[in-house]
This record gives C-alpha cells, structure tokens and sequence, in this order.
C-alpha cells in the first residue's frame, strides 16, 4: 500500500489535469476565437451565451488539480511553481482578464467598451492555455533542480519544451473550442465553426503529436512510431468526422485524441514527475515527492466520498443546458459608439 497510493495519486493528479485541459479548454477555444471569429455582435454573444454556464464551472478543475499537487505531492508542487514563478504569474493575469471579460462585457453598451471586453477575453484565454500547457511542458522535459529540488534561474522554465508544450495546448483548445461551437449553435456561427476545423484542425493538433513524440523518445523510443500511429489516425478521424457534419462525434474523438495523448505522456515519464536537467539523480518520482502514507490514506477516503458528487453536479450541468442556441435567443441589443450617459456636447 505504501508504495501503490503514490501512484494511484499520481494517476488522479492527471486525471484532474485532463479533465482541466478537456471541459475549460473549450472555454478557452471559444474565447480566443473572439479575437478572430465572428465579426458580428449577436453572433459573439451567441458564443458566449454557448460557454456561460460552464465557464466559471470548469475553472475549478484547475484548483482541484493544483490542490491534489499540494496536499498529495508537496515536492512536486514546491518545485514546480517555485521554478515557474512566471509563468504562473502569466496565467493569473490571463484568470483575471478572462472572467472580468466576461462579467463585464455586457454591463457598458458601447462599442468601445465591448471592444476591450472582446480582447481582454481573448487574451486572457490564450494567455490561460499557453501558460498551463507550458507548465505541464516543464513536468515532461524537465527544470534544472538540484537535489533539494531547489531552481535557482529565474527564467530556466523558457525553453523549447515549454513553447511546444504551451503551443499544444493552445492549438487543440482552438479546435476544441471551435468543435464545441459548432455541438451548441445553429445557422452561420455552427457552419463557420465547421469551416474553421477542416483547415485548421490538422495543422492545430500537430504540435500535440510532436510533444508526445519528444517525451516517448526520450523514455521509451522503441514505442514511440506505435503510439504516433493511431493518434495520428485520431486526428484525421477529427477531420472527417467533422466533414460529415458529425458535431457530437467529433467533439467526442476530440476527448479521445486527449486521453490518449495525455496519458502516454504521463505514462511514458513515470515515475518521474518532475525530471531534473542537472541530474537524474535529483528526478523528482513518485515515490520521493509524495505525502506520507496516512496523509494519502485520507486523502483517498475523501475523494472517494467527494468526487462523485462533483462530477454527478457537473454532469448535471451539461445535461440541463445542453440544447443548441440560435439567433432568435439572443435578444437585440442597441450599442453606442459613446457612453449613452454622456449626453454632454463636446465644446
């Protein structure tokens, strides 16, 4: 048992960061195509109105995920963010542009106003996804800790493995984001969701497969070909599958294509949880960064009580707002190219 609860925690912490990277990547998706999507305002308070309930939601995966870190392996969470401080820094920036894009967007009717809101939300999403792809980035490849886990450059987190990282999962919370506009809505914003993923799912998605092929050649490279292949199939079974006007199936191989990306990573780099580029003798596993035994014991009998609560709720949720949006639920809304309260001649 003591040597099977650290692993079972290292197999929920991924888990969390799927579900994380899985339900609020299609938040961010959809807020990054703010920025370049749909032109119209009715049709980006239709997106919008598509991510609304679930959105601040599925952000909690986030803090589950980090909490799990902390209390179930303290070293890997000290010396992860500690070497990181930037990088998370950037992510809470990207938090806070997000949700007071979002709050605030509709409560100042003017086009200046919504025009700030619509970058802020497209920012802070690409901001979000950047950032927490280039932190798990770090889990793979690795920061230069020494044997008390201790990183003592302040921007040794900047490398080729963080951007790929980073870039990965930006480009599949696009297609995500995009897949799950197109499952939602109806009329033109579905159709140009559509579009959008026929030219730019394959090209957004293969930075994944090239994050997954660095770590398993570094691990396990006499797999690696074998573990390219059926991804590879998955991502164009996305494609095709949104050719056909499949929304639900293609959002579902979507899912899948995570699942298995993410879990081989995770799977070909354990038991290191974070890898040290000084020395491999100062890798962090799962053995020598886990709580104590009966800190995990507890830890396992309260997420076994808990944690179906939270996703029965969750699944709730997504069962209750689950019917498509089209123009006629968006009501019309009059904006002013000034504040309407200023009504004040300039001299």
């Amino acid at each position: 048992m003591t040597e099977l609860l650290p692993t079972i925690w290292y197999v929920a912490v991924g888990l969390l960061w799927f579900g994380f990277i899985l339900l609020d990547g299609f938040d961010l998706g959809v807020g990054m195509r703010m920025l370049f999507g749909n032109r119209d305002e009715r049709k980006r308070r239709m997106v919008l109105n598509a991510i609304g309930p679930f959105w601040d939601g599925n952000e909690v995966w986030l803090i589950t995920a980090i909490g799990a870190m902390f209390a179930a392996f303290p070293f890997w969470y000290a010396s992860l963010l500690s070497g990181s401080y930037f990088v998370c820094l950037f992510i809470i920036i990207g938090l806070i542009l997000r949700a007071v894009g979002i709050e605030y967007r509709s409560k100042v009717h003017t086009t200046q106003w919504r025009a700030w809101c619509t970058r802020s939300i497209g920012v802070g999403s690409g901001m979000i996804a950047f950032g927490i792809g280039g932190l798990l980035g770090l889990v793979s490849f690795g920061l230069p800790i020494d044997a008390h886990g201790d990183s003592y450059e302040a921007f040794a987190w900047f490398s080729p493995g963080f951007i790929l990282a980073g870039i990965s999962v930006l480009g599949f919370s696009l297609v995500h984001g995009a897949a799950f506009i197109a499952l939602k809505t109806n009329d033109s914003v579905k159709n140009e969701s559509h579009q959008f993923i026929s030219r730019w799912s394959i090209v957004l998605l293969v930075p994944f497969l090239a994050w997954v092929a660095a770590v398993l050649w570094q691990y396990s490279p006499d797999i690696t070909i074998y573990t390219l292949i059926p991804l590879s199939a998955l991502v164009i079974a996305v494609w095709i599958s949104n050719a056909l006007r499949r929304d639900g199936l293609t959002f579902s191989l979507l899912g899948v294509f995570l699942f298995c990306a993410f879990g081989a990573i995770l799977m070909s780099q354990y038991p290191n949880v974070l890898p040290s580029t000084i020395d491999n003798a100062h890798n962090l596993t799962v053995m020598n960064a886990s709580s104590s035994p009966y800190t995990l014991s507890i830890m396992s009998i309260v997420a076994l009580f808990g944690l179906p609560i939270v996703i029965t709720y969750q699944v709730w949720t997504y069962w209750v707002f689950r019917h498509r949006l089209s123009d006629k639920d968006i009501p019309i809304v009059k904006l002013f190219k000034k504040s309407p309260h200023d009504t004040h001649p300039k001299p």
